[in-house]
């Protein structure tokens, strides 16, 4: 966090924290119990797309155009509605992980029987939702559904604090911050392989918990310290 700056609620580390451990959460849940695939980003997705087509497997390509279209859809909502909600006195990061307790909730009661497209897409939605509304925790650029720029930035910090600390004086905060997200991703995904053994479909209800935490929180502050900061907008944006 740089010194003398003040964050908004939905800028400060922890939060992203909570987030990044929720998302690891989703994506040992998919991969444990929903179809064995990691719906938190596309680049996946996107391979098996040009897989598909290259070989002439065009059923299959269509078929990886529903979780591409899914979560390209769930950036474009993220990108559109945020000025409108104003109007309610809450933030859309509020309002967003309201929707996600909801669809959250709404997960836990589809069968394991069921299609796993349906979760797989709603995943794929309100991961792109997400990753398009929170970008910069303190400051710095921060993903919260995968961990590729993590692991990236958290390289490429350590060797500015080896050999260029003088010229890198943020590398210290950079490489906490960075290294605190990928550790909250890891057990994210650790409490949710070991509580897919005992609950299977039904344990994605747990990742409501940090969720409540998060909306209580965000919402406190929209109503109270925060209620005339509406009109600002994270940093990043």
């Amino acid at each position: 966090m740089t010194k003398g700056k003040q964050y908004l609620e939905c800028e400060k580390l922890w939060v992203f924290a909570m987030l990044i451990f929720v998302a690891g959460f989703y994506g040992a849940y998919t991969l444990t119990v929903r179809g064995g695939v990691f719906c938190n980003a596309q680049t996946g997705n996107m391979a098996l797309f040009g897989v598909a087509l290259g070989s002439g497997n065009w059923r299959k390509a269509l078929y990886y155009l529903i979780p591409i279209s899914g979560y390209l859809l769930g950036s474009m909502v993220a990108e559109a509605i945020p000025r409108h909600v104003r109007r309610f006195r809450l933030r859309w990061d509020t309002l967003l992980t309201l929707i996600e307790i909801v669809v959250v909730a709404v997960l836990g009661f589809i069968p394991a029987t069921a299609p796993h497209q349906i979760c797989q897409v709603a995943i794929n939605f309100i991961c792109a939702m997400q990753y398009n509304t929170f970008r910069q925790a303190e400051g710095i650029g921060s993903a919260t559904t995968f961990c590729t720029n993590h692991t990236r930035m958290l390289g490429s910090n350590l060797v500015r604090i080896i050999f260029r600390r003088k010229e890198y004086p943020d590398a210290v905060e950079k490489v906490k911050s960075h290294g605190v997200m990928l550790l909250c991703f890891i057990l994210g995904a650790v409490v949710s392989a070991f509580l897919c053994v005992f609950f299977t479909v039904h344990a994605i209800w747990f990742a409501i918990i940090p969720l409540v935490i998060l909306f209580v929180d965000l919402l406190k502050a929209d109503l109270t310290k925060e209620k005339d900061k509406l009109t600002v907008a994270p940093r990043g944006h």
